[in-house]
């Protein structure tokens, strides 16, 4: 397996969401990683959420980003509807792309998950962004839609369950919800690890992507 790295110094990165929680889900690992290797400057985007969710969100930002300079795009959009609200949505991630430098890496779902509020935003970002690395996180879920990965973020054990920890912490309103407990996290964290050879890893699916060979 080859190992490939991004830019050194600095970091601009774009944290697409469908909803409160989406990113931190899909690569809270990965951003924890990042945020103690490099100096970060992070956008988080999420189109949908009650002012409750927001809460939680900036809440989470702060804590999966911690030192980095966060920007918080936030739209109140009805969750489960945001295929009717197209234009809304590609407006928005507009204007976040046209009022700040490129991003290095795009964080967004998978083109091909099941909830469509995902699709849409996984659709849009690579539109919006089209020479940054899009990195394509995954979110399990009752569908059962998790596919196979192109790329992978190695994680400790030690970081793997901060990356839960701190999900119960900041998004107390999803504790009822039946799929929300450490073992989905944990297990999905583990089994990515186990096809990277690590203790645990977060996967990624890349679309297109340029090697530079000098």
């Amino acid at each position: 397996m080859l190992p490939l790295g991004l830019p050194d110094g600095p970091l601009r990165i774009v944290c697409v969401g469908a909803h409160p929680d989406d990113v931190e889900i899909g690569c809270g690992g990965t951003l924890l990683a990042l945020a103690e290797a490099r100096a970060l400057h992070a956008t988080v985007v999420l189109p949908t959420g009650t002012p409750e969710r927001h809460a939680e969100a900036r809440k989470a930002a702060a804590a999966f980003l911690p030192g980095a300079e966060v920007e918080m795009r936030l739209l109140g959009l009805q969750d489960g509807r945001l295929p009717a609200a197209w234009d809304t949505v590609k407006t928005m991630l507009e204007d976040v792309a046209a009022g700040s430098p490129a991003p290095d890496v795009v964080f967004s779902p998978r083109c091909d998950d099941a909830h469509q509020d995902h699709r849409l935003v996984a659709e849009l970002a690579p539109t919006v962004w089209r020479d940054a690395l899009v990195l394509r996180y995954e979110i399990p879920k009752w569908d059962g839609d998790l596919g196979r990965v192109s790329h992978y973020v190695p994680l400790d054990a030690a970081l793997a369950r901060r990356k839960v920890a701190l999900l119960d912490e900041c998004y107390p309103s999803q504790a009822g919800r039946d799929w929300w407990d450490d073992e989905t996290f944990l297990g999905l964290m583990r089994l990515r690890g186990v096809e990277c050879r690590r203790p645990y890893a977060e996967g990624f699916v890349v679309d297109k992507a340029v090697l530079a060979l000098a």
